[in-house]
C-alpha cells in the first residue's frame, strides 16, 4: 500500500491573538491509496495519534477502491505542539459546564480544529471527502459536516458524543484514566504502563487484547510521541465547544452513527443523540465493543461505511 506523509500549514491567528507570536501551525499527514480514488478523511480523539487508526483498518478502506487520509491532530503526535499556551478554568468546572450544554474559555476549540482538517483537504488538493471521526474525532467531523457541508460527501461518526445537555456523564474512571497521565518527564516503563492500564480500562470487554498486544501498541505510540500537556487543552477545547446539537440540525450528508453498547468512556447516548439529531442518520450499535475499534469488527465497520459512502459516491 503506497503511503505519502507530509504537513499541513493552518494560519496561525488563534495563536498570535493570544500573545504567542505569529506563526502556522503544521498538521502531519499519512495520504494512501491512488490519489484518483475518492478520499476518506479519518479524524482521531483526544491525545489520539493518528496512528490509533489502525494501519489494518486504513488497508480494508484503500482495498476497497478509497484514498485514506488520516493526520495528527494539532498538540499530538508529529503536528505542532502549542507549548506555553495554558488551559483556563477547572477541568472539573469545565466538564460540568460543559454536561449541562455550556461553553468554557479555551485556547482553542472544536471549531479550529474542524478548521485544521479542511486544510488537509487544501493541502491535498481534496475537493470533498467522506468525513470519518472516532470519539473527540467523531465531534470534530460532526462540525466539518455542518460548517464545510460543501467538502463533505458523507459522514461516519464513531463512538462519540454531541454533547447535548444533560446525557450520562463519561464513566469516572474510564474519564480520570484517559485525561490524567504520567508527565513527560517520567520513566519509560512508567508511561508504557500507563498505556496499557488506559487501554484495558476503555477497551473491549467483548474482545480483550493479549498484555503482549497492548504492551507493542504502548511502546509505538511512546516512541513515535508522547506529549500529555495536549491532552489538557484538547479537553479544552471539547468543554469549551459546548453542545453540537444545532450543528447536527444543519448536517444534510448521508450519516451513519457507530457505537459500542460497552463505552463507558463515550456512553451509547451520545451515539444515539447524535444519530437523533440528524436527519435520517443510521445507528449502528455493537455488543461487547467499548472505546475503540476492536479488529474482528472491522470488516464490519468497512462495509456499514461503505452503505453509507454509495449514498454519495
Amino acid at each position: 500500500m503506497q503511503v505519502r506523509e507530509g504537513k499541513a500549514s493552518v494560519g496561525g491567528q488563534e495563536r498570535s491573538d493570544r500573545g504567542n507570536g505569529p506563526g502556522e501551525l503544521q498538521i502531519h499527514y499519512e495520504d494512501m491509496g491512488d490519489p484518483s480514488d475518492p478520499a476518506v478523511l479519518l479524524i482521531m480523539g483526544l491525545g489520539a495519534q493518528l496512528t490509533f487508526w489502525r494501519e489494518g483498518f486504513c488497508r480494508k478502506l484503500v482495498d476497497q477502491g478509497l484514498r485514506v487520509i488520516r493526520f495528527d491532530n494539532r498538540d499530538v503526535g508529529l503536528s505542532t505542539h502549542l507549548d506555553g499556551q495554558h488551559t483556563l478554568g477547572s477541568q472539573v468546572g469545565n466538564m460540568v459546564r460543559s454536561l449541562l450544554g455550556l461553553k468554557s474559555p479555551a485556547v482553542y476549540t472544536l471549531e479550529d480544529m474542524a478548521d485544521d482538517a479542511v486544510a488537509v483537504l487544501d493541502h491535498l488538493g481534496v475537493d470533498k471527502a467522506h468525513i470519518v471521526g472516532g470519539s473527540m474525532g467523531g465531534m470534530i467531523a460532526q462540525i466539518v459536516a455542518a460548517r464545510h457541508a460543501e467538502r463533505t460527501k458523507t459522514l461516519g461518526v464513531i463512538f462519540s458524543s454531541n454533547n447535548q445537555p444533560l446525557l450520562p456523564p463519561p464513566g469516572p474512571r474510564q474519564l480520570l484514566a484517559v485525561i490524567r497521565g504520567p508527565s513527560p518527564d517520567a520513566p519509560r516503563e512508567v508511561i508504557i504502563e500507563n498505556s496499557i492500564r488506559v487501554s484495558k480500562i476503555i477497551g473491549s470487554p467483548g474482545y480483550p487484547l493479549s498484555d503482549e498486544a497492548l504492551r507493542a501498541d504502548a511502546v509505538a505510540f511512546y516512541e513515535r510521541s508522547y506529549y500529555p500537556q495536549g491532552i489538557a487543552r484538547q479537553f479544552n477545547a471539547i468543554t469549551g465547544s459546548g453542545s453540537l446539537r444545532h450543528y447536527n440540525k444543519q448536517t444534510t450528508a448521508p450519516t451513519v452513527v457507530i457505537h459500542g453498547k460497552a463505552d463507558k468512556l463515550m456512553r451509547p447516548s451520545g451515539g444515539k443523540a447524535i444519530a437523533k439529531a440528524i436527519p435520517n442518520a443510521r445507528l449502528v450499535l455493537y455488543d461487547g465493543m467499548g472505546h475503540e475499534l476492536p479488529e474482528p469488527l472491522w470488516d464490519d465497520v468497512v462495509g456499514e461505511l461503505k452503505t453509507t459512502f454509495a449514498e454519495r459516491p
